[in-house]
């Protein structure tokens, strides 16, 4: 089944594009910043890679944007925002890349965003939440994900569905844990402060978190919130089991990692019961190319796409799309149409990136959902659907 609809015509039409660029390469370059390999969680980078690769290849099969073949340029971030912003550079000054999305890691796409606001090329975060990747309304700063404030939201909501007053918080020293445990602590006091928080931090190079689980254990809480990503998310996990927490606690994972391949392999014995932040399930509805995008993927990986891939997919759809619509390939002028226009991704939802107040500057936000494994080994598509929110 061939991409139809809005993404069919933007690969289809054909339309010079303005110097550099041309003059640079005869392909339309596009980078992609995710992180493939340790501190960073490469196995999040290579899910939006493939996503990513899937879309240029689909995109090009159909013969292109404005005449010309897509190319992809990944990087590796590493989760480091130093070497984000290294990758970032080598993309738009050696191989003149028009955009760059991917970031999976705040740290990076704040890091980037620096220096992308003097050099010009836009970035489309699709897996990195802190506030700050928009809210400081540089005009290059793009995003397609759940942010700090909804993600929090839909943790309250599910907090207050189950009744819970005494919550822990073990959060790493990130952007992403800092920011997701200050907005907790902020909508627990403009709703009245009736939740009792207890916030933990640690440092994500650490591999004993023994002692902060002792002290989350010793203020018995109704609920313990994991804010790691990657290795820290698995270890507070195996060390909350070793030491009586978990089971006896529930766990929220604050992302979407039990739908991964690995999750059952490295958490057999202690995987299920789990809840965890996710923004796609199988009894989503897909968007026309979300569906062929996933038809794709299942006949490339022998495995149903998980919600990394699928915006992956989606930002080489949206940025096809806004090229059509520009009739160029120019990266200013790339910017204001992705500001104006609507585009269709992987769900079945519009996308916009409105100049809107506060954090939600350029941002298109999916619903946000929590998942429970209620069994073990179950297969994540068959997990209890405990909590929808949508920003309202």
């Amino acid at each position: 089944m061939g991409i139809r609809g809005i993404l069919l015509a933007a690969v289809l039409a054909t339309a010079s594009w303005s110097a550099p660029w041309t003059a640079q390469a005869q392909d339309i370059g596009v980078g992609l910043i995710v992180p493939l390999s340790a501190p960073g969680d490469p196995t999040g980078g290579q899910l939006i890679r493939r996503g990513a690769e899937i879309g240029v290849d689909m995109i090009n099969a159909q013969g292109g944007v404005l005449g010309k073949k897509l190319q992809l340029f990944v990087q590796d971030s590493q989760g480091k925002p130093e070497a984000g912003v290294a990758a970032y550079r080598r993309l738009v000054s050696e191989n003149k890349v028009v955009a760059v999305p991917g970031f999976f890691h705040s740290s990076v796409a704040i890091a980037v965003n620096e220096v992308a606001k003097d050099m010009g090329v836009p970035t489309l975060a699709v897996q990195a939440s802190a506030s700050d990747i928009t809210a400081k309304h540089y005009d290059i700063a793009f995003r397609t994900h759940a942010i700090d404030p909804v993600r929090v939201s839909t943790w309250m909501e599910f907090i207050k569905q189950k009744g819970f007053k005494r919550v822990s918080i073990i959060a790493e020293t990130t952007d992403y844990g800092i920011g997701l445990a200050d907005e907790t602590l902020a909508q627990n006091k403009a709703a009245g402060g009736g939740v009792e928080i207890q916030k933990v931090m640690f440092d994500r190079t650490v591999t004993d978190l023994t002692p902060q689980l002792l002290q989350i254990k010793a203020f018995k809480p109704d609920l313990v919130i994991n804010i790691g990503v990657g290795q820290p998310l698995d270890l507070i996990m195996d060390q909350a089991t070793t030491i009586g927490l978990l089971p006896a606690t529930p766990m929220l994972i604050s992302y979407d990692a039990p739908t991964r391949p690995q999750y059952w392999q490295l958490h057999e014995k202690n995987g299920a019961g789990i809840y965890f932040i996710a923004y796609y399930s199988p009894k989503s509805k897909l968007s026309d190319i979300g569906a062929d995008f996933a038809k794709a993927y299942r006949e490339k990986y022998k495995e149903d796409p998980v919600y990394g891939a699928l915006n992956g997919f989606g930002a080489i759809a949206i940025l096809s799309q806004a090229m059509k619509a520009a009739n160029s390939a120019d990266p200013k002028t790339l910017i204001k149409t992705l500001e104006g226009g609507t585009y269709k991704s992987w769900p079945d939802a519009p996308v916009t990136f409105p100049k809107a107040d506060g954090v939600y500057w350029h941002n298109w936000v999916p619903p946000v959902l929590i998942l429970q494994m209620t069994q073990p080994k179950q297969d994540w598509k068959d997990a209890e659907v405990v909590v929808t929110y949508s920003k309202k």
